[in-house]
């Protein structure tokens, strides 16, 4: 198997000898490249924003942004990575720079890089245009088709943002000799199979399941956003990491009259584009989970993986009456996820077993609606999630799915009040809301008391009623 490298900003370097633990950030810093910066260590400030070359959709290839921070540096094996320090230098600015410093968008310059990367990921998305008869600019929208979310999960702390939004706002589109844009139209590199001292990238799936059934304490990465948190913030040194985000098994998106199948490995920002409406509750979530870095990132099976009580998909699959294919080197099985969960942090998958992808029976619900309570709009972790997937016909619920987050030791299924619901005239649910706020076993902690996490289950039926969201 060839030696580890990575190509960064257009000249390839070797990954010898590098710790399996080394993330993208360290090593960068470590070899000069120090304009991405550690400000939390743990995915939410985006100080350490890079960009990476992953396939795209409209083209071969699109510049996502990804948190160097979290990231394993084995993980961008035959990858390609672009930082700021790529994108142009003092003599030559990139119009992503050269408008941030001329509209007063940086000041101490720490977060500067990252932003600026986030911003040059959005300036070469294929799809932005400028907006028709735009009038003015929008508080997330600009004129040149700039989506402002695609800088969320970057934290300034000196200048305010009004002069970043600006900035990115004046930016027109890619030069024709811009090479990055050009760059845009070739494929994407393919992922190269790693096999060094603590760290596997296996070719395909059935070598990842024979390498998990010999080594059944080996931790399994995707977009290492949970994975990275704990060797970062608790020195985690785990014995052997296996890499699975590029295993093509994992990463199909089939829409059927029968079912809607979503690989394990396919991203949140991929769920979103490649599914394109397909599934209502699922566009309801995705832009409130985390921020956008940590999308270009994240999968579905990382999150249901790590058994998290607070994971945001959970509540929204269960409510959609979703199953999970889980696979090891014996075979294949099919687990309700409302069956998949034992206890925190805890499921019925085995030693050696990975989640291959999500099953969503089809017809989707014909009325969707989602609330998540937390401390901030976008990128927060939930207080309390409420997914719901009801049936009406002639004004009468007959057939009903809620699934809940953060009040109880796992994900759960609100079965009284599905019970409660079905035969009620919607939307009056008063009474299946006061139902709601007896489900599950919530807990006084740092991020909400139980009294309030109860009284969130209940306004949350009532909010979803007065403002439902047709399937």
């Amino acid at each position: 198997m060839p030696s580890p490298d990575l190509t960064v900003n257009g000249r390839t370097v070797p990954l010898d000898g590098v710790p399996a633990h080394t993330t993208a950030l360290d090593w960068l810093r470590e070899s000069g490249l120090v304009g991405a910066k550690e400000g939390c260590a743990e995915g939410e400030c985006g100080a350490c924003s890079v960009l990476v070359a992953r396939p795209g959709t409209t083209t071969p290839t699109r510049w996502t942004a990804l948190n160097a921070c979290l990231v394993p540096v084995l993980a961008l094996d035959g990858q390609e990575v672009v930082t700021a320090e790529g994108l142009g230098t003092p003599d030559d600015l990139h119009p992503v720079q050269h408008e941030m410093a001329v509209r007063g968008g940086s000041q101490c310059g720490y977060c500067t890089p990252g932003f600026v990367c986030s911003m040059a990921a959005e300036f070469y998305r294929p799809d932005r245009v400028p907006i028709e008869a735009p009038g003015e600019p929008t508080p997330e929208h600009g004129a040149n088709g700039f989506d402002l979310h695609a800088l969320s999960g970057n934290l300034c702390r000196c200048t305010g943002y009004r002069p970043i939004r600006d900035a990115a706002y004046a930016l027109a589109g890619p030069g024709t000799d811009d090479a990055l844009a050009g760059r845009l139209h070739e494929p994407a590199p393919a992922a190269a199979p790693t096999d060094v001292p603590g760290f596997t990238r296996p070719p395909d799936l059935p070598a990842a399941l024979a390498l998990l059934a010999e080594h059944p304490d080996a931790v399994v990465v995707a977009g290492s956003t949970d994975h990275g948190v704990e060797v970062n913030l608790r020195g985690l040194r785990a014995p052997h990491v296996v890499a699975i985000d590029r295993l093509p098994e994992l990463r199909g998106v089939t829409v059927t009259d029968e079912v809607v199948e979503i690989g394990a490995a396919v991203t949140l920002s991929e769920v979103a584009t490649r599914l394109d409406g397909a599934v209502p509750l699922l566009d309801l979530l995705l832009p409130q989970f985390a921020s956008v870095l940590i999308r270009n990132g994240a999968t579905l099976g990382g999150n249901l993986g790590t058994g998290s009580p607070i994971g945001d998909t959970a509540p929204v699959l269960l409510a959609l009456d979703a199953s999970l294919v889980l696979v090891s080197a014996d075979g294949e099985r099919e687990v309700a996820l409302a069956d998949y969960f034992t206890g925190y942090r805890r499921s019925v998958r085995t030693a050696g077993e990975l989640i291959r992808a999500v099953r969503i029976p089809q017809p989707q619900p014909g009325l969707v609606g989602f609330t998540k309570i937390a401390k901030r709009r976008f990128d927060d972790i939930s207080s309390v999630a409420v997914a719901v997937g009801l049936d009406v016909v002639d004004g009468e619920v007959v057939k009903a799915r809620i699934g809940l987050g953060g009040v109880a030791a796992t994900p759960i299924r609100a079965r009284a009040t599905e019970e409660a619901l079905v035969g009620a005239r919607w939307p009056d649910v008063a009474a299946a809301a006061d139902v709601l706020a007896t489900e599950g076993t919530p807990l006084d902690d740092h991020r909400a008391s139980a009294a309030y996490r109860r009284a969130m289950l209940r306004q949350s039926l009532l909010r979803i009623a007065a403002s439902e969201v047709p399937a």
